[in-house]
C-alpha cells in the first residue's frame, strides 16, 4: 500500500463506519469515497464488504478515469458514477451513495422531493430533484459510468448547481450525496434521508400540502448560508 494514499483511505474508512451508525444502510447497501484532486485518485469502499470487516487499508484507490490504482480488493460497483462525479466537479471532496429507506422510496415513484418546511430550507431552496430513469441504450452500456451523467444532466436541465444542490435522486434507483469532504457528503446523506421522510409523512397527513412559502425559504436558507448568515458560532 502507498502511504501519499493514507489520508484519504482513513477519511473513507471513518465516513463508511457513520452509515450504519446514523442507520443509512443495510447490509453492504451503501459506499463512501473520499477524493485527493491534486493527485486525482479517490479512497472508496470495497464491493460487497461487511461493514463490521472493514479498515482503511481495504479502501480501494481509483483514480479520476475509474482505474484502481492501489488496494488488493475490487472498489465498489458504484465506482464509476463516482469518478464520473469527481472528474467534473474539482471542489467536490466526498460522495455517498445508500439505499435509505425513504429517499429511495421517492426515487422509485420517480418524484422530487418537494420542499414543505423549515428543516429542507436550511439546507437548500429547492425541491431535491429525482433525475429520469436512463434510456434502455444506456442501461445496456456501460450502467455505472452513464448514472454519474444521469445526475449531471438532470441538474443541468434544472438549472441547479452541484454546490447550492448536495443531493439527488436517481429515478428507480436511490440517493446519492456529495460534499466538500466525505464527512459533509455522510452529512448531507442523512439530511436527504430525515427530509424525505417527513415529506412522505406531511403526505400522509395532507396529500395536498402545499410547498413552502418562498419569504420563509430565503430566510431560513439564508440565515445558514447567505453574506449575513447568523446561524451556528
Amino acid at each position: 500500500m502507498k502511504k501519499q494514499y493514507d489520508a484519504i483511505r482513513a477519511a473513507a474508512y471513518d465516513a463508511n463506519l457513520q452509515l450504519p451508525k446514523l442507520g443509512l444502510v443495510l447490509f453492504t447497501f451503501g459506499n463512501v469515497s473520499a477524493a485527493d484532486h491534486e493527485q486525482r485518485v479517490f479512497a472508496i469502499k470495497p464491493s460487497g464488504v461487511p461493514y463490521d470487516e472493514l479498515s482503511p487499508a481495504k479502501m480501494v484507490i481509483v483514480d479520476f478515469d475509474g482505474n484502481v490504482v492501489d488496494g488488493a480488493l475490487r472498489p465498489s460497483s458504484d465506482t464509476k458514477t463516482h469518478a464520473v462525479l469527481y472528474s467534473h466537479w474539482p471542489d467536490v471532496g466526498g460522495i455517498v451513495h445508500t439505499h435509505s429507506t425513504y429517499a429511495t422510496a421517492w426515487a422509485q415513484a420517480l418524484s422530487d422531493i418537494p420542499i414543505f418546511g423549515t428543516t429542507h430550507a436550511d439546507h437548500t431552496t429547492a425541491d431535491i430533484p429525482c433525475a429520469p430513469p436512463m434510456d434502455d441504450q444506456m442501461i445496456a452500456g456501460d450502467y455505472e459510468y452513464q448514472t454519474g451523467f444521469q445526475i449531471l444532466h438532470c441538474l443541468a436541465e434544472r438549472k441547479l448547481s452541484h454546490r447550492d444542490m448536495e443531493m439527488i435522486l436517481v429515478g428507480n434507483h436511490a440517493p446519492f450525496t456529495w460534499g466538500k469532504d466525505c464527512h459533509k457528503a455522510v452529512y448531507n446523506s442523512a439530511v436527504l434521508e430525515s427530509v424525505a421522510q417527513m415529506a412522505y409523512l406531511t403526505r400522509q397527513i395532507q396529500p395536498d400540502a402545499a410547498r413552502l412559502k418562498e419569504s420563509l425559504i430565503r430566510k431560513h436558507y439564508e440565515r445558514k448560508h447567505g453574506p449575513h448568515s447568523y446561524y451556528g458560532q
